[in-house]
């Protein structure tokens, strides 16, 4: 029997005040910091409004403490055995499991996630550091190149202090993403959370540091992001930067590093299409997309915003889809039987529910939804759009709530050029049972992930990345270790091969 509404919310009341009582704070060098200005700002939680804790407001001052610090202790990191980083990283893996319902409960009221899904994201995280811990002795093998006069060696070194930057959706779990196959590579870390939603990062870094990630390694920095992000992102110790969030937010941070030559990878929007042909498990598609939109609030980056769905079949699956729609639960968070909570904040808030007059001037239906929820801000009612052109603001802007566009068409080559309209490519989903037709529209579609009869999967061996406006670069397996590491050649010489002798 899992944990009832009861158990979660005696967890938050036994977190809450200790939170109340001593903010969050930066961890640089290990020690636990007020912003050098001692400026704060307060954090609320989306679920009413209520004050969580005060957040330093961190300036450059704070970030080129913390960048020196993860410069001080690189040395020392870059050269821990990699068996010995997988031991630590482990240590890390069990302390994230044990402590998962208690991250889980407060990632719930700093982001209104509901619990269902937030409950999984926790001991992914824990599933992140196992992965990479594992893949850490091997970090930095490399490959044997002979060539008639060289035995060529390649190897791998990590790069150096690195920074981090993560969104306030899920926030734990993808900043685990990020930092695990940093640490397991030998890089050390400075990572800026999001200021919507902060408090899960001093537990991770808490975590790290009783488990014995050495201090410098992992530091945090609070802030806004004009502020301590792009002191970030300009630092010049800082040799790569991992951002996960808008798209027009990973175009500033590339500037921002341009004068230091950072290099970077970005995860960033989307506006991804399902695409339901006619003679596709309709069941089954059915319930993907409404897993992929209504889930997690509909605020992520891999959601399934466009519902592509094939004329034929298009009015009895979406009315089906209509009342899937308005039986969603929306609810309190901590509740186990909540699928929809409030969204992240009242500004957020206001940016989703623009788009129901946006669908309504553009001559969009709404079935389902369209409207706040009954609980008052920040809640929102799970939507659907139907009569909806590929050209309308609905269908080609990232919404980033529980907010799904309809669009029919007629043939497999009208599908491919409908999905591939946008400036986003970061995943598709294709529901057939014709294989070819499946090989032909993946082989098709612009996007850096696609599945086929399936919903959103994560395998951490995979790449994760998109195209076009949606990232630069791949997550997952060896992809992680190439951002977070250099390739160094050299080259044996296998004898006394000839060498011009230029002025002999």
């Amino acid at each position: 029997m899992g944990r009832s509404f009861e158990d979660n919310v005696e967890t938050l009341d036994g977190i809450l005040p200790a939170l109340e009582r001593n903010g969050a704070r930066n961890l640089i060098g290990g020690e636990k910091s007020e912003a050098a200005s001692k400026d704060r700002f307060l954090n609320r939680s989306p679920v009413d409004g209520s004050g969580i804790c005060d957040v330093p407001r961190s300036s450059e001052i704070d970030v080129a403490s913390a960048s020196e610090a993860a410069e001080d202790a690189f040395s020392a990191w870059r050269d821990v055995s990699g068996a010995e980083r997988r031991r630590i990283l482990h240590s890390v893996a069990d302390a994230i499991a044990r402590k998962a319902e208690e991250i889980a409960v407060c990632e719930c009221w700093d982001t209104g996630q509901p619990v269902r899904f937030m409950s999984k994201a926790a001991l992914r995280g824990a599933e992140n550091f196992r992965f990479f811990a594992d893949l850490a002795p091997g970090a930095r093998d490399g490959r044997t190149l002979p060539s008639p006069t060289l035995m060529n060696l390649t190897t791998r070194v990590p790069i150096g202090p690195v920074g981090v930057i993560t969104p306030w959706n899920t926030p734990f779990m993808l900043s685990t993403w990020k930092i695990a196959p940093a640490l397991a590579a030998g890089c050390t870390v400075v990572h800026k959370p999001a200021e919507l939603s902060p408090v899960t990062a001093g537990m991770l870094a808490e975590i790290a540091w009783e488990a014995g990630v050495p201090g410098g390694v992992l530091n945090v920095v609070h802030g806004f992001g004009e502020e301590a992000g792009r002191a970030l992102t300009a630092d010049r110790g800082i040799r790569a930067i991992g951002f996960v969030g808008e798209s027009r937010t990973g175009s500033e941070i590339m500037k921002q590093g341009a004068d230091t030559l950072k290099r970077v990878h970005f995860e960033l929007g989307g506006k991804n299409p399902v695409i339901v042909f006619e003679d596709a498990d309709l069941d089954r598609a059915l319930d993907a997309a409404v897993f992929m939109i209504y889930s997690l609030n509909g605020e992520r980056c891999t959601s399934s915003s466009r519902l592509l769905i094939q004329s034929s079949i298009a009015e009895e699956f979406l009315g089906r889809l209509a009342e899937r729609a308005k039986r969603i639960r929306v609810g309190h968070p901590l509740d186990p039987s909540t699928e929809v909570g409030p969204l992240i904040g009242d500004s957020h808030f206001e940016k989703v529910i623009s788009y129901f007059e946006i669908a309504r001037s553009e001559g969009a239906r709404i079935l389902a939804g369209g409207d706040a929820h009954s609980l008052g801000r920040p809640y929102v009612l799970p939507t659907l759009l139907a009569g909806v052109d590929p050209g309308m603001r609905i269908a080609r802007e990232e919404i980033f709530g529980p907010v799904l566009a309809a669009i029919e068409f007629d043939s497999e080559e009208d599908a491919i050029r409908i999905a591939n309209d946008v400036r986003y490519g970061l995943a598709g989903y294709v529901w057939t049972n014709d294989l070819t037709r499946a090989l032909r529209v993946t082989d098709a579609l612009e996007a850096g992930m696609i599945w086929v009869n399936s919903e959103n999967v994560r395998h951490l061996p995979t790449p994760f990345g998109g195209v076009k406006a949606s990232g630069i670069g791949r997550d997952g397996g060896d992809w992680s270790f190439e951002f977070y590491m250099e390739q160094k050649h050299i080259g044996f010489a296998l004898g006394r091969h000839p060498i011009p002798r230029l002025g002999a």
